[in-house]
């Protein structure tokens, strides 16, 4: 099942499968560990549902959902 990353809830986990956003966004997540392939997991989101914090490769990033909107993961379950 494929799901935007700002869909996912609080513990799921998938597996980077597209960027749908400009080359400058996608070059930043990229420098943050963001390829496709990689494994991640929605940490926690904050009481007003923005940021949410999310794991890859061992450390824990904040995004922005309207960041977290442009990556398609696929859920593992």
């Amino acid at each position: 099942m494929i799901k935007r990353l700002d869909e996912l809830k609080e513990g799921e986990k998938g597996i980077i499968k597209s960027f749908n956003s400009d080359s400058e966004l996608k070059i930043r997540l990229m420098g943050l560990g963001f390829v496709k392939g990689s494994e991640i997991e929605l940490k926690k989101i904050a009481p007003l549902r923005d940021p949410i914090d999310i794991k890859i490769k061992g450390y824990n990033i904040s995004l922005r959902k309207n960041e977290a909107k442009n990556i398609d993961v696929e859920i593992i379950e």
